[in-house]
């Protein structure tokens, strides 16, 4: 706000100029006192003035008693996950009536460092999607495995004061808080300094633990599996996103701990979540739809996808239709199950009936493409010695990140080597490194993924993203693997040590510049192939849960590029139980 806009908006107000929009007989939907109320609302220079109808205006719509709804707000995510570019991401969401994100991307930056810090600001301005970035904290996670840059305090401190880097992205790094490390304290004084904020990721931290993560002022934490949780964080001052996202689903689960008490702490994020999830179910208003279904107030929800958002992050010209603020709105009919007419940003018409109307502006992806050094693979890399016909297994849980860290009989040959036994749903797993050139397989063994026939592999592993393949054979897994190789990156199927889809991903290896319905088209084809043909398991995502098994801050039991990780331990285990 200025001077200038501040008397644009009185004379507007009080009847000496007039409005750009006037938009007449709606029911503004009002997330302060969580009702809705029926009025006029004009825009100005981008600003909502007034709730009268009186004010004079260039040009005048009747919402003919549809809901004006503040533009939702994504409290985390990470738009790398969507496959797509910012652009984009921006023409796949806005459609949906999220107008703001705040996202971390720490997927690229695990990549690229810097280069994908830039090459992130840069193309995710000038959008019709405001875009507000977190600095990613954890470059590595951990470091138990090997990334493709590190970012420490130093790096932070060159762009933490960009404005719209709004502070320091998800701790993951609990264990060095609890434990005081210099180089993590040294991270978050990146953001005391400069007055940014620091958001949290503490799975399963509880207790005095909890005390000291909350202490060091983390505001958030998207990571909460139990009402419990969820209360202890709101209890310690923290604000708790509920996640809707494509393999991370806990709105249903979280809302028995959210009542009139602390519902203003709350607030809905994606996290991660692919375009198919997007375009089939939506994006903030799937978990505010969920919310409402469940019992929750639509008003309520709301508020939870705009203004509390808005409040936990310092957004104080946003998250509501009130007079000063700025105009991003959608229109729908129907509270009960919202779904965006038309969307306006800064009072423009920029998207109608689920479709852009203008496709945003698209950026050369310079320093972060063509990321791939893989060095000394070979299918005999591959091989699995064991010393007894146990061994200690990943296990998927469907509809989370978390595993469990299982013994399991198998099957070994002559040599003592794990081959597979069809009987079982067993399958071998392993982590390329592909940054660096260190030649590092780390080759473990995975339950619940289901496959029967075929290898899956991606370069979309987090957090470091490297190489990740799970197959029923040596030879299908090193085809996979050699085809991204190839290709630079993406998600490939290959049966019978034929490759039957790429999904090419040029951009760090985790993205594409390809519009979003044609990746959508892309991955349906992708899915449909891996669970009809291969068999991959129809209660979890082939791609995206897979994703996931890299990732060591999340426990139980993760394969990294140099091993199997405990995270409960947050050590090195071995396969021999």
């Amino acid at each position: 706000m200025n001077k200038k806009l501040a008397k644009t908006l009185i004379d507007v107000c009080e009847g000496r100029r007039e409005a750009d929009l006037l938009i007449t007989n709606c029911q503004v939907v009002d997330v302060f006192n969580k009702c809705t109320f029926p009025a006029a609302v004009s825009v100005v220079d981008g600003h909502f003035a007034s709730f009268s109808a009186d004010v004079k205006a260039k040009r005048t719509i009747d919402a003919q008693g549809r809901f004006l709804i503040p533009g939702f707000i994504d409290a985390h995510c990470h738009i790398e996950s969507s496959h797509v570019s910012p652009a984009a991401f921006s023409d796949l969401i806005v459609p949906k009536g999220t107008t703001t994100v705040v996202a971390d991307p720490h997927e690229i930056c695990n990549v690229a460092g810097l280069d994908a810090m830039r090459y992130m600001l840069d193309a995710s301005a000038d959008l019709p999607l405001s875009v507000y970035l977190m600095f990613p904290s954890c470059v590595p996670a951990t470091d138990s495995e090997n990334a493709g840059a590190v970012l420490l305090a130093d790096s932070i401190a060159k762009m933490i004061d960009e404005p719209r880097i709004l502070g320091l992205g998800e701790m993951m790094n609990y264990p060095g808080i609890a434990a005081g490390l210099p180089f993590v304290l040294d991270k978050l004084e990146c953001a005391y300094s400069t007055g940014k904020l620091i958001d949290g990721h503490a799975p399963d931290v509880k207790d005095r633990d909890l005390d000291a993560y909350s202490a060091c002022r983390i505001i958030s934490d998207h990571e909460c599996a139990t009402p419990q949780e969820l209360v202890d964080r709101v209890r310690r001052g923290m604000y708790v996103a509920l996640r809707e996202g494509t393999a991370c689903r806990n709105v249903l689960a979280l809302l028995p701990g959210v009542d009139e008490d602390n519902m203003n702490r709350v607030m809905f994020c994606t996290d991660d979540c692919q375009p198919e999830s997007i375009i089939d179910k939506g994006h903030i208003q799937n978990a505010v739809n969920l919310a409402i279904g469940a019992g929750m107030r639509p008003e309520r929800a709301i508020a939870a996808a705009t203004i509390n958002a808005a409040t936990c992050y310092g957004l104080k010209d946003r998250g509501a239709v009130a007079p000063g603020l700025r105009a991003d709105f959608f229109l729908a009919d129907d509270l009960s199950s919202i779904r965006a007419d038309e969307v306006y940003v800064e009072g423009r018409l920029v998207a109608s009936h689920g479709a852009i109307l203008e496709k945003a502006r698209h950026v050369e992806p310079v320093g972060v493409s063509g990321m791939m050094d893989v060095k000394d693979f070979s299918i005999s890399r591959l091989a699995l010695p064991l010393r007894s016909d146990r061994a200690r297994v990943i296990g998927i849980n469907p509809g989370s990140v978390v595993t469990d860290n299982l013994v399991m009989d198998v099957k070994r040959d002559e040599d003592g080597l794990f081959v597979r036994d069809e009987d079982l749903d067993v399958l071998k797993i392993a982590s390329v490194e592909r940054h660096k050139g260190t030649g590092n397989v780390g080759v473990g063994l995975i339950a619940g993924y289901g496959m029967r026939n075929g290898a899956v592999a991606t370069s979309i592993s987090h957090d470091s993203h490297n190489i990740i393949v799970v197959g029923t054979s040596d030879e299908d897994m090193a085809a996979a693997v050699d085809e991204l190789v190839s290709t630079g990156g993406g998600i490939t199927i290959v049966q019978d040590g034929k490759v039957l889809m790429t999904h090419r991903l040029e951009i760090s290896g985790l993205m594409t510049d390809d519009d979003a319905m044609s990746v959508y088209d892309v991955l349906k084809q992708m899915h449909e192939i891996a669970y009809d043909r291969l068999g991959v398991n129809r209660d979890i995502d082939p791609f995206m849960t897979l994703s996931f098994m890299a990732l060591p801050v999340i426990p139980a039991l993760k394969i990294t590029d140099t091993g199997l990780f405990d995270v409960s331990a947050f050590a090195f285990t071995g396969i021999d139980p």
